[in-house]
């Protein structure tokens, strides 16, 4: 894929949610500080003039054809999980996945997948509500019915709604790195990186910065001194709370624990140090705050199965 722009193709469908075609229009289309990094088309089983959820029309000039020249091929939703998709999206869905085209389906876009076979014997997730449908409709997928998304590798598949911002996110976080996401996610306002294993349900979603309550401002002092110890007790205190106050209220914001926020934090940090700078790995291990490069080797090893050695090496032969 070097010396072009990776191609993009999203799945389009009569009746389709414009928050879901939207997400991966929007963040595989924004420019990460120049130049968008990806070329998206919209596509659908037969092209022409579909009809929104919302009752407007959505011109779409490309067919399924599209997928035989992707990349990574979207399917940001799905009509009606109840109904299985059409055999020429399923063909074309198979077709694209055997020649090594990254197949990503967003909340009920899951349905699809499943459909085709991609997910059989593998990890997924799709939208709460349906996941007790999912679950019965396709036994030889193991469902994870309460994490924002799931990367099985030739497959990502993601929760409802907002978390397919996140699985995207985390899709153009794998293929151009840490800081082109956190490009991309500050131009969108959105947060740059959650978890994939982390809650769908989430009372009150992680706001932008700048919204300033006493827990954003705990947390922002936080990721900026991520090179100091910290831990439940003293971000408490930072917050002016109660630690019992301060766990509900945490739980409520970020929908995960202190101490899985504190890694993911540090992690990414190490990413982006890693993919921009020329510092070793014992100062970057300082700086986020993992202590020793033994420290931050096991962590690496454990979220992205390697080392940060080879993550440096991997990122910069791209």
């Amino acid at each position: 894929m070097a010396g072009r722009k990776m191609r993009v193709a999203v799945v389009a469908f009569d009746c389709i949610g414009t928050f879901h075609l939207a997400v991966p229009c929007a963040v595989f289309g924004a420019a990460a500080g120049g130049e968008p990094l990806f070329e998206v088309q919209v596509c659908a089983v037969e092209p022409g003039e579909l009809r929104s959820e919302a009752g407007f029309g959505i011109a779409v000039r490309h067919g399924l054809r599209a997928l035989a020249r992707a990349d990574i091929v979207v399917v940001p939703s799905w009509r009606d999980p109840r109904v299985p998709a059409p055999a020429a999206l399923v063909r074309a869905l198979r077709s694209a996945h055997r020649r090594g085209a990254l197949v990503v389906g967003l909340c009920l876009g899951a349905f699809a997948l499943a459909d085709a076979g991609l997910l059989d014997g593998r990890r997924a997730a799709t939208h709460w509500a349906s996941a007790e449908l999912f679950a019965r409709r396709f036994p030889r997928v193991a469902l994870e019915p309460n994490v924002l998304y799931v990367d099985e590798g030739t497959v990502v598949t993601s929760a409802g709604t907002a978390a397919g911002i996140d699985c995207c996110l985390h899709v153009v976080r794998r293929l151009c790195g840490a800081e082109a996401a956190a490009r991309i996610a500050r131009r969108m306002v959105v947060p740059p990186h959650r978890q994939g294993g982390q809650a769908q349900y989430i009372e009150q979603p992680v706001s932008a910065r700048g919204e300033a309550g006493p827990l954003q401002r705990a947390l922002d002092w936080a990721t900026g001194h991520l090179d100091q110890p910290h831990s439940l007790d003293t971000l408490a205190t930072r917050a002016a709370m109660s630690r019992r106050s301060f766990t509900r209220h945490f739980r409520r914001y970020t929908g995960t624990t202190v101490s899985q926020w504190l890694l993911a934090q540090r992690l990414a940090l190490a990413q982006r140090l890693l993919e921009t700078t020329d510092q070793p790995v014992e100062r970057i291990a300082e700086r986020a705050g993992f202590g020793t490069p033994l420290s931050m080797r096991q962590h690496f090893a454990a979220a992205f199965d390697t080392t940060p050695s080879a993550y440096r090496r991997e990122f910069r032969g791209r």
